[in-house]
């Protein structure tokens, strides 16, 4: 599985020329299969990201256990006790029931969990992510959140099928949540989750401090 080394070896060069090593990558392992994963692990990548539960725990089972998982995919709240203790970082909160559940199962496991709040900045039906109009609810509950709990981003997606500029824009309205949220709430929000295989680029020039690729380097899906 070569190319898939050389994928990762091409894309994190690309991402750190452009973002002068301030932007992570993030390998997008949903769908593919735990060798897949064992491949880059074995080169030396310990982060990877799943989006659903019955995908994430036999993985987490197969795989070395100092993986650090991240959770990208929409989290129902009658999951959240089994997901808390899978990962390290959820970049899905996308409502203020989800993050007390998260909060209340953090502390419950003693297990520290660092999160971003997703936000839709496209206002899509498709797409999951709190409007932005909730912004300030949602700030005003992440102050609060415990120690075990910790906010510390933005994550969200352009819209789908978007030209360049649109997709700059949404990138550009995320961006200044973040800042945002800093200055009226005085949180500390470092991290902004934006960008993709398509549009990783454009997302970099905006501030994505994290961008999550899966196709890209993995190959075409094989399975859903």
């Amino acid at each position: 599985m070569n190319h898939i080394i050389e994928n990762y070896q091409e894309i994190s060069a690309r991402v750190n020329e452009l973002s002068q090593g301030k932007t992570a990558l993030l390998a997008v392992s949903k769908t593919f299969p735990a060798e897949y994963i064992k491949t880059l692990y074995d080169y030396g990548i310990r982060e990877f990201a799943e989006s659903r539960l019955q995908e994430l725990e036999p993985k987490a089972a197969a795989l070395p256990a100092d993986i650090k998982w991240h959770f990208i995919g929409h989290l129902q709240s009658n999951k959240v006790k089994k997901v808390v203790p899978l990962v390290s970082v959820i970049h899905s909160v996308d409502s203020v029931s989800l993050l007390d559940k998260i909060d209340r199962a953090a502390m419950d496991f003693e297990h520290k969990v660092d999160c971003y709040l997703e936000f839709n900045p496209g206002g899509e039906d498709s797409k999951t992510g709190a409007d932005l109009a909730l912004a300030d609810e949602f700030f005003e509950r992440a102050a609060q959140c415990s120690p075990f709990c910790n906010v510390c981003g933005i994550m969200g997606m352009a819209p789908l099928g978007a030209s360049e500029e649109e997709n700059r824009s949404a990138f550009r309205k995320l961006r200044e949540l973040l800042e945002y949220a800093n200055s009226k709430f005085n949180l500390n929000l470092t991290q902004l989750s934006m960008g993709m295989s398509g549009d990783y680029e454009i997302a970099i020039a905006e501030g994505s401090t994290v961008v999550r690729i899966g196709s890209a380097i993995f190959g075409d899906r094989e399975y859903v």
